[in-house]
């Protein structure tokens, strides 16, 4: 199959199912619909099933229930659909159980507009639900990566038994690029001996469920979650970066923000400014390493989002006060223009505060 000229949300649903995902369970809300109406035509082409549900709430629970048999399953939404998903959610980590979810984020808070936005990444990153836990979080940057990000997604759910979450800002659902879906070879991964497939009379009943009633018993189980996620927080980080060698000056953005960063930086660093980037693909778990490794010589860190302001804490967190950490953002659905990211470096190596 060569390169197929394709819009970002139908990338996410193609890329899912030649990962091997033959279930879906969602609602359609804009700017994320296009990929609930793929997986409609789509899933049954490949003896799969899709169901509408009748809201984000059903949504989850459904893919709650597939993701109990051991098989690849996915639901999609963007801001307001995928906050009425975190419950489930939470029981999905609580539970251990593997699946993917999208999250095509718009501007915010409330119904706020179907304009793209980075303004979910608290709740991505943080655990938008009840109890102590993370999530895997992928913020691919352009269609390309989304297909490898998807299939990363599927296999790490599986790896740790563990929802995922890709996260995508507007643009990147609806924009289009040419892409190409190669063929990988199967990743080596744990059997499913815990699926509740049945057990035809011989063995004793699985049963899947986050229910502890017992204190001590349920602090236990929080423990071994724990386990995992510093296990997942050891192998699962993923980062690029740019011109941070030399660089006096680091900026840092995801996802289509990232792209719009890098061409403004690189029109910086042809006027001499020595500035890099470096672009977190994971956003948990969050990448400290290439801020360990530059902090003691860069004289500042700027985060670029489309949010108020929100990754900007992580920075701060990996930089762990060896040099000043500023901040650049739009919100409500603006997206920031190439001249915006420019003239804020250009401040920055000037030692002005825009």
């Amino acid at each position: 199959m060569g390169k197929v000229l394709m819009k970002g949300n139908e990338v996410i649903a193609e890329a899912a199912v030649q990962a091997g995902c033959k279930y879906f369970f969602g609602y359609p809300i804009t700017p994320q619909s296009e990929l609930v109406a793929y997986m409609a035509r789509r899933l049954p082409e490949v003896g799969g099933l899709f169901l509408q549900a009748e809201s984000e709430i059903a949504a989850i629970n459904m893919v709650y229930g597939a993701a109990g048999t051991g098989v690849r399953v996915m639901t999609s939404s963007s801001s307001p659909g995928f906050s009425l998903k975190q419950e489930g959610i939470s029981y999905l980590v609580g539970s251990e159980l593997p699946a993917l979810i999208v999250n095509i984020v718009r501007g915010g808070p409330g119904l706020g507009n179907i304009q793209p936005a980075q303004s979910d990444y608290f709740q991505v990153t943080k655990g938008g639900g009840h109890g102590d836990y993370n999530i895997p979080v992928l913020a691919p940057a352009s269609l390309q990566e989304i297909v490898e990000l998807t299939r990363e997604a599927f296999e790490i759910a599986d790896r740790y038994r563990t929802p995922v979450i890709l996260m995508g800002d507007g643009m990147l659902g609806q924009m289009m690029e040419p892409v190409e879906f190669s063929v990988h070879p199967e990743s080596e991964l744990p059997e499913k001996n815990w699926a509740t497939t049945g057990t035809r009379g011989d063995g004793a009943p699985k049963i899947i469920t986050s229910l502890e009633l017992n204190a001590e018993g349920l602090e236990q189980r929080n423990h071994a979650l724990q386990k995992k996620f510093k296990k997942i927080k050891e192998n699962e980080v993923r980062y690029e970066t740019y011109n941070i060698e030399d660089a006096d000056y680091i900026m840092v953005a995801y996802g289509t923000v990232a792209r719009i960063t890098l061409n403004a930086l690189n029109k910086a660093r042809n006027e001499g400014v020595k500035v890099g980037l470096i672009r977190p693909i994971s956003l948990w778990p969050f990448p400290e390493k290439p801020f360990i490794e530059t902090r003691d010589r860069v004289k500042e860190y700027v985060s670029v989002e489309m949010s108020a302001g929100q990754m900007v804490e992580d920075v701060r967190l990996a930089v762990n006060g060896h040099a000043p950490v500023g901040f650049f953002g739009r919100t409500g659905g603006v997206v920031p223009t190439q001249e915006e990211i420019y003239q804020k470096i250009m401040a920055v190596a000037k030692g002005v505060t825009l």
